[in-house]
């Protein structure tokens, strides 16, 4: 090379690439998608491969997906699995693998097994819909398991299973398990923190048993005869989305029987469904709950049909039930325009909501059962601070009744100062 190449190469800029500490390389790929993270291999002979060696994978269909892409999703997607087995080096500790737009689940159970042997701290798997994928019992021996989200699976642990001893949360959404199996899978968790169960089919309509010590959010979503909490003295937050039908929702009975537990229940959030289940007799619904649940300060009620007076008696029962409530939030569903039942106010002239700070209404149509329930709460709830009404509704077909908040800011209030704010 001549002198003045020489003297060229000398004023090159160093290789600020491939002086990079392999821990901030790590951290730069675990934040690039895994495509991306694998053509890093051509930046410099230190950066290659460099990718089989993090500790955090997320596989999903932008991996296999591509509009020049002649071989099948499934095929392309075995292809991958292969060679991250082949070549990956050392621990996975966090793994998320979402294949749900595929026809057909394939066969993962070595992926799984290999995943056993990595140390795997927090799993995702989000398998496809149609026939749902067996578990293999490589899964259940993931001894540093932390975190564990299962969707579309049939989940059936081993007769030897131990329990996941260090799980603190875990999600399962449309899987199948039955009732006596769920309820030991949980109780085999001591550490859980947060359990949340997404059931869209028949597979969990029975009776669920929860024991567990340490649990301190849960949230459900579907349909069942009764939640039984054994064990959750630090159960904090709790979210109940029943499906309609749901014989919890109907059964008075058994919804009072679930808060019996519930010795820590600060924040709840009741989503009815739109139940049309109606007591035979009318004097059959309950106008509080048989004990006061004194710990709940916050009640968020979503998608409740005021048109229907067991509704609005319903959620009333709720309310009153929860003396040092502080915090309302109530979510109107979008009702019809037939005959609308009043609310026999009568029946409430003892409810006080002393504690009661604010008030939140959403898609405020401004109907007479709303107009009821506001007028009622301003009347009882002699510490409020303010009382906010939103009229936005994502429904461009239903507005709400001209006049209808200037209404509401003249009921009287128990609480004079009590501030009544309109939001559109």
């Amino acid at each position: 090379m001549p002198p003045k190449g020489r003297k060229h190469c000398r004023k090159l800029p160093p290789d600020f690439l491939s002086d990079l500490p392999d821990n901030v390389i790590d951290v730069i790929l675990m934040r690039l998608p895994c495509k991306e993270a694998v053509r890093t291999s051509i930046l410099s002979k230190k950066w290659r491969y460099h990718w089989c060696r993090i500790t955090e994978l997320t596989l999903d269909s932008h991996l296999w997906e591509t509009k020049m892409d002649k071989l099948y999703p499934t095929v392309k997607f075995t292809k991958i699995i292969y060679q991250i087995l082949s070549l990956h080096e050392g621990p996975i500790t966090k793994f998320s693998l979402d294949i749900a737009v595929l026809k057909s689940c394939p066969n993962i159970d070595n992926f799984i097994h290999f995943l056993s042997r990595n140390d795997i701290q927090q799993l995702v798997l989000e398998l496809p819909w149609g026939k749902m994928y067996n578990l293999p019992s490589s899964l259940f021996t993931f001894s540093l398991l932390s975190h564990l989200t299962l969707h579309n699976c049939v989940i059936h642990p081993p007769s030897d299973f131990q329990g996941f001893d260090k799980l603190i949360s875990l999600k399962l959404c449309d899987v199948t398990i039955s009732p006596e199996l769920l309820g030991s899978l949980i109780s085999q968790c001591p550490l859980l923190d947060k359990l949340e169960l997404e059931i869209s089919e028949d597979s969990l309509s029975d009776v669920i048993e929860i024991n567990a010590p340490k649990l301190r959010s849960f949230d459900f979503t579907g349909n069942i005869t009764f939640i039984c909490l054994m064990n959750v003295p630090l159960l904090a937050e709790v979210s109940l989305s029943l499906y309609q039908g749901s014989s919890m929702e109907a059964d008075n009975f058994f919804f009072a029987m679930f808060f019996e537990s519930c010795t820590s229940l600060e924040r709840l959030f009741l989503h009815f469904n739109g139940s049309e289940i109606q007591p035979e007799d009318d004097d059959e619904v309950a106008t509080r709950l048989p004990f006061d649940v004194n710990c709940v300060k916050y009640l968020y009620l979503r998608f409740l049909f005021l048109e229907e007076s067991y509704d609005l008696s319903h959620v009333l029962c709720c309310i009153r039930s929860f003396p040092y409530l502080e915090y309302l939030e109530i979510q109107v569903g979008f009702g019809d325009d037939g005959i609308v039942e009043s609310l026999e106010l009568e029946h409430f002239t003892d409810l006080t909501l002393n504690h009661l700070r604010e008030i939140k209404v959403e898609r405020f149509e401004g109907t007479p059962p709303e107009m009821q329930l506001l007028k009622l709460l301003l009347a009882k709830s002699p510490g409020l601070v303010r009382m906010l009404i939103d009229t936005w509704i994502p429904d461009d077909t239903i507005v709400s009744r001209p006049g209808a908040f200037t209404e509401v800011s003249k009921f009287w209030r128990a609480a004079p100062k009590a501030q009544v704010v309109h939001k559109s």
